[in-house]
């Protein structure tokens, strides 16, 4: 090897566990002095790897295997070795944040719309929030992925006479689709709403590593139970203060002082949408601008313990003269 040469990348794929003397090897691997300069990284195919073995391999306590489960992350772990994974740093280690999957890259950021489903949202308004919210998910999926370092996890709360999870579990962004529609019925039990969010933002269930939550609450009236119990213990997580808190008022009958408490920044009003043309605009806006914000690099609110969360980008036209296309039977 040449004296003049840069650290070499030495890249294990496996998919079982070795039927050899994997010790030797290493053993013989480690006496070369070019060896203990080599970036190593290991892929594990499936769950019948032997991970000690390629933790082993590694020699690094702070990078574990990248483990592929399917075909998708195999394909994103070997493009990573063939392009950014050749550039090391002069020591020869690789900058662990680089590594797709590695504990350093992606971080999860959890985006919950909050919607709001009682009857007076029937007519042209329910229809109308299903449509924007499917039709802004491909611009969503391609502002996540401008931003490996987050892991986009989608999530939807629905309230009326009552609350619940109209989608419980965290579906990363990727795969996340919009297949069954809200439907408008009951009265606006907001409070349960953001009772219900604040269970999961807890530090039993959030990741200490987290990016800030993005918490999008749509309603078009006047919540019917107690909201303020639901703040107050919406604010009591700390993930809940540290969260990215957007409004969009439906019409021109939503309690746009409750919305401007939940959202808790003096500089930032509900967005308000008296027609199904702002509505799409900021509903991709909530699904696009403000995810690339969160998700960005420099969003670390999880670290500085601050209360308004990450510089938000500049807000879409409120102006509604604009909205050339709009029908009379848009208007809410």
């Amino acid at each position: 090897m040449p004296q003049r040469m840069l650290p070499p990348v030495l890249v294990l794929v496996s998919c079982s566990k070795p039927t050899d003397d994997v010790s030797a090897g290493l053993r013989a691997l480690m006496d070369q002095p070019w060896e203990r300069k080599a970036v190593h990284v290991a892929i594990a195919i499936g769950d019948d790897v032997d991970k000690s073995v390629l933790q082993c391999f590694i020699g690094r306590p702070d990078s574990e295997p990248l483990r592929a489960n399917n075909s998708e992350s195999l394909v994103k772990f070997i493009k990573w070795n063939s392009t950014i994974g050749e550039t090391t740093m002069p020591t020869g280690e690789t900058p662990i944040s680089t590594i797709p999957g590695s504990p350093a890259s992606s971080r999860p950021l959890h985006f919950i719309w909050i919607a709001d489903c009682s009857g007076s949202m029937g007519g042209n308004k329910m229809p109308s929030l299903n449509a924007a919210i499917s039709g802004a998910l491909p611009d969503m999926r391609q502002a996540a992925a401008a931003n490996p370092h987050a892991e986009v996890l989608v999530r939807v709360v629905k309230f009326s006479s009552g609350a619940s999870w109209h989608v419980a579990d965290p579906v990363p962004v990727e795969k996340f689709e919009w297949k069954n529609p809200l439907k408008a019925d009951g009265v606006t039990d907001m409070g349960k709403a953001l009772q219900l969010v604040a269970r999961e933002l807890g530090s039993e269930t959030m990741p200490k590593r987290a990016m800030p939550p993005v918490l999008v609450l749509i309603s078009d009236g006047q919540a019917t139970d107690d909201v303020s119990e639901g703040l107050r213990a919406l604010m009591a997580q700390p993930w809940g203060t540290k969260a990215v808190r957007i409004a969009i008022a439906i019409g021109e009958d939503a309690d746009k002082g409750v919305l401007q408490r939940f959202i808790g920044h003096p500089e930032l009003e509900p967005l308000q949408a008296n027609n199904s043309e702002s509505l799409v605009r900021f509903i991709k806006w909530a699904s696009t601008a403000v995810l690339k914000a969160a998700s960005s690099p420099t969003s670390q609110a999880s670290d500085k313990g601050q209360t308004t969360n990450v510089p938000l980008p500049p807000l879409p036209d409120l102006d509604d003269t604009q909205d050339k296309k709009v029908k009379p039977g848009d208007v809410f």
